[in-house]
């Protein structure tokens, strides 16, 4: 696992994370609980979501204020291990 000085992040910063998954309606809230798993409450403008051209999927940007790398490789775990979670960048 990678430490905070194998990074050029200096944390604490503010950083997006993007999950993609089924354009489900409760897909954004999905992600929000599995992010939230690593950071504090999330409020509302830190949620951003955007239409597939042909809506078969969302992306959803959360956009955290990250601690450590060990965090955000948390967070990324977290993410990838959901069958929902088609990728995250």
């Amino acid at each position: 696992m990678a430490s905070d000085t194998d990074t050029p992040l200096q944390f604490p910063c503010r950083f997006p994370i993007k999950a993609v998954g089924p354009a489900d309606d409760d897909f954004a809230e999905h992600v929000r609980e599995l992010v939230e798993k690593h950071t504090d409450p999330l409020p509302e403008e830190a949620i951003q979501s955007r239409d597939s051209r042909q809506g078969s999927f969302v992306s959803i940007t959360v956009t955290i204020e990250a601690t450590s790398r060990a965090q955000l490789d948390a967070i990324y775990r977290e993410l990838t291990a959901s069958d929902r979670v088609k990728f995250a960048l």
